[in-house]
């Protein structure tokens, strides 16, 4: 299965994103959320049903679970811009 959204495409077979025509290095792991959120797209996923997927049910971190979707975040350059205080 392929799915192509903005200048991406996951391939699930391969295992692979792509941004253009060039090769996004992932962990497995993160590939495996990335998949994940990309399936369920329609809705709002919780913690505990991206634990229970991708992760099998073990017992995960906060830190390793923001760390993760950070990584899969920065692979499809979804940066959330940073607050600016204008000081007047």
């Amino acid at each position: 299965m392929i799915f192509r959204f903005g200048d991406h495409v996951l391939d699930i077979e391969r295992r692979e994103l792509r941004r253009g025509a060039e090769p996004v290095a992932l962990e497995p792991q993160v590939f495996d959320l990335l998949v994940y959120l990309v399936r369920n797209r329609g809705r709002v996923v919780s913690k505990d049903d991206l634990i229970d997927s991708v992760w099998g049910g073990r017992i995960v971190s906060d830190s390793a679970l923001t760390t993760r979707l950070n990584a899969a975040r920065k692979a499809v350059n979804d940066i959330v811009p940073t607050a600016v205080v204008n000081a007047a």
